[in-house]
């Protein structure tokens, strides 16, 4: 399944809609780096990759802005470990 993402700057978030259910990543910004606070995906729907979508959304929109990125949540710790593609985005 592929989600649809949107990029909400002034709330700092990204999220996407999917049965009625908003999955978001919140983050922070502050001289061009990108703080991920928290990733939030809805228990029910879990298991369909949509934190994994939302938080390459993220990093590809950082790489783009010509922002570093400092992952804070557990989640994003783990998906720049996994994905090494991003480790010269890590501030």
């Amino acid at each position: 399944m592929t989600a649809t993402i949107h990029h909400d700057p002034q709330a700092r978030l990204f999220y996407c809609d999917i049965e009625n259910r908003r999955s978001v990543i919140e983050y922070e910004l502050a001289d061009a780096v990108m703080s991920i606070t928290h990733t939030r995906v809805p228990p029910e729907l879990e298991g369909r990759g949509i934190a994994g979508q939302l938080t390459r959304f993220a990093l590809e929109t950082a790489k783009n802005q010509q922002w570093k990125v400092r992952p804070v949540c557990s989640y994003a710790v783990v998906y720049m470990r996994r994905h090494p593609e991003y480790a010269d985005l890590l501030a």
